[in-house]
């Protein structure tokens, strides 16, 4: 080791000492951190850092060692190791030991048989966000492999805290792993927390854990998941081996409110009973963090005017210098106990409202059900000139739910009438500034509806997703399908799966007539895409998926099954799609007067690639052949 790695590493790091031979490679030179010496954090880091490490092949051994009741956590606030392959097996990579047990009074061992946890390699983004033991001794060996790069390594933080925090306030049931019970009763606090196996270390696989929750009759449950890291991605649920159903009732036979997978942040659900089960399966061989949720057992109408007013307080969202929720004149909840649906105006509607006129509405549903607003009438005063955003002119803010924090959707002024607006969650908010008003400005009429069946107008719907339809060709040859709230704004955060059963000798043909799905092609989770995915079986994470703008769109199923997957994020709103179906018998395929087309595609990409293709030899000509393309002009 360099005489600069080392005082680098006396500068960053407490009290260590270093080991030679404690590694399964005896060359490895290694350094030990312990809070045996009271230090409970410091910094590491490869040698040479912030320099590019030295291309001779090499390895190093950095332990972790905490207290009996500790674990250990890292930071990497810097990760540059040469990827040389895509699974980092060869070439230079970071492993890591999170399951490293102390056996005597000496420091930890590791050999050719001890199983790391995941190898690391490439940039920033490549490393995990954390890392975490499973018990008190963290291992990570970097692995030099001579090859000659610009990699400078990397430097982090170390912590070793209580691993006590992490305890699932529950009661443990007997003869099980990870189940437990949480019951609400006058002498326990309404309140508590739950985590998944070994938080915040990766949870193990082959698992499944029930979190069973029991209020009283007059209670529900309200469950935040705050944190929330199985895999990275937008995969569909369907497609994941690590998922967690939230299932509104006793078993798993109640209605499925939800279903999580990949990473979210502040979710929250709402019971309709005093009864639900959080079940957490874990199948995957690359476990992930895990989860860390809240839950309160709360009276079915303690949700007031004031809890309201600091929910919006504590998300920073600013509804205007004058507009105050506990101020306003004409604010009002809609809650689904109290009615499904209705209508509400503008102040002194049809007439015109008074100017500095500000109201607040909140709606609040349960379960499984989304705000739905449709606009009837809709007269707002603008403001002359050129103005065009809705900041200085009479308003309606529409905001959600998003990460636990009030976020503004979208803003409507003047006088088109909007498009209907669909909540992602069982609460939205609404804020309506009328600042200026005039004999002209009737305002506004809106519909509401709490909705389960996300305003879709066709299929069967099944209870064991959140949202998804069925639609046999037994029961109906042909028909339509939209996206939720269509031909309004589809909602946030949502995952609705179609599924086409046909006849044995029967495909799905679909026409889209409409395709407005925001994204940027190859519509993935790098670009924040939505999108949607055909597949002709249950699990398949390999089809091509769609999005952006397209004038058609057709598709045909290889089989008689076909599932559509339609998923959106928290950001941006497009107005979703239409789309004609028919099941059609094989022999029945070529005597349709639409074009064929192929199984795996939409023929709207082809002309596009045609011209593409055209585009690009016609560059080379010109590159080829200059001033004299047009007479050497061939295709």
């Amino acid at each position: 080791m360099k005489t600069s790695t080392a005082l680098i590493l006396m500068l960053h790091l407490s009290l260590h000492t270093v080991d030679e031979g404690q590694a399964v490679d005896p060359s490895c030179r290694c350094i030990r951190y312990t809070s045996t010496y009271g230090k409970e954090r410091g910094t590491f880091s490869s040698p040479d850092y912030p320099k590019p490490y030295s291309a001779h092949a090499a390895c190093y051994m950095y332990t972790f060692i905490a207290g009996p009741h500790q674990i250990v956590e890292l930071f990497f606030t810097d990760f540059d190791i040469y990827k040389e392959n895509l699974d980092c097996t060869r070439g230079d990579f970071v492993k890591v030991y999170s399951e490293v047990g102390v056996h005597g009074p000496g420091p930890p061992v590791i050999t050719e048989y001890t199983m790391w946890s995941r190898v690391l390699c490439g940039n920033r983004a490549d490393a995990p966000p954390a890392l975490y033991s499973h018990g008190p001794v963290l291992i990570l060996e970097l692995n030099v492999g001579g090859k000659a790069t610009n990699a400078t390594g990397f430097i982090g933080t170390f912590k070793f805290i209580d691993r006590r925090n992490f305890e699932t306030d529950g009661v443990h049931v007997q003869d099980t792993w990870c189940d437990y019970v949480f019951d609400s009763n006058s002498n326990k606090l309404a309140y508590g927390r739950l985590y998944s196996p070994r938080y915040p270390s990766s949870y193990p696989n082959n698992i499944r854990c029930n979190y069973h929750f029991n209020a009283r009759k007059n209670e529900r449950i309200k469950l935040v998941f705050e944190e929330l890291f199985l895999q990275k991605g937008d995969e569909s649920c369907l497609n994941r081996a690590d998922v967690i159903k939230v299932y509104d009732g006793r078993s798993s036979t109640a209605p499925v409110l939800s279903i999580l997978c990949n990473e979210v942040v502040g979710y929250e659900i709402l019971s309709t009973g005093h009864e639900l089960l959080v079940q957490f399966t874990a199948n995957s061989n690359i476990p992930g963090q895990g989860f860390k949720a809240r839950y309160q057992f709360q009276m079915e109408d303690n949700e007031n005017e004031d809890s309201l007013k600091a929910s919006i307080d504590d998300s920073g969202s600013s509804f205007g210098p004058a507009v105050s929720a506990a101020t306003s004149s004409c604010h009002q909840i809609f809650r689904s106990d109290k009615s499904k649906n209705g209508s509400f105006t503008s102040p002194k509607y049809p007439l015109s409202y008074l100017p500095n006129t500000q109201c607040h509405y909140d709606f609040l549903g349960k379960g499984r059900e989304r705000v739905r607003l449709v606009f009837e009438d809709f007269s707002l005063q603008k403001v002359t000139g050129h103005i065009m955003d809705c900041d200085s002119t009479d308003s309606i803010d529409i905001f959600l739910y998003v990460e636990g924090r009030l976020e503004k959707m979208v803003s409507l002024c003047r006088n088109d009438l909007p498009k209907p607006i669909m909540s992602n969650g069982p609460k939205l908010s609404m804020v309506f500034r009328g600042l200026h008003s005039s004999g002209n400005s009737r305002g506004f009429k809106i519909s509401y509806a709490f909705v389960t069946d996300y305003a879709l107008k066709s299929g069967q719907q099944l209870l064991e997703f959140p949202c998804a339809f069925v639609f046999n060709s037994s029961e109906r040859s042909r028909g339509f399908i939209t996206s939720p709230n269509y031909p309004g704004i589809y909602p946030r955060d949502t995952e609705c799966n179609y599924f086409f059963y046909g006849n044995r000798d029967e495909r799905v043909r679909l026409h889209f007539t409409h395709f407005d799905i925001e994204g940027v092609i190859p519509c993935k989770a790098v670009s924040a895409s939505d999108y949607i995915q055909f597949s002709s079986q249950m699990v398949d994470v390999e089809s091509p998926r769609y999005c952006g703008q397209l004038n058609e769109l057709h598709f045909t199923s290889k089989n008689n099954f076909l599932k559509l997957t339609f998923k959106s994020n928290d950001r941006l709103d497009a107005t979703g799609f239409h789309a004609d179906y028919i099941f059609l018998r094989d022999s029945e395929m070529h005597s349709m007067t639409m074009p064929e087309f192929a199984d795996n595609g939409a023929t709207t990409l082809i002309p596009i690639l045609l011209w593409q293709i055209i585009l690009i030899k016609f560059i080379n000509i010109v590159l080829q052949y200059g001033d004299n393309m047009f007479e050497n002009l061939k295709f």
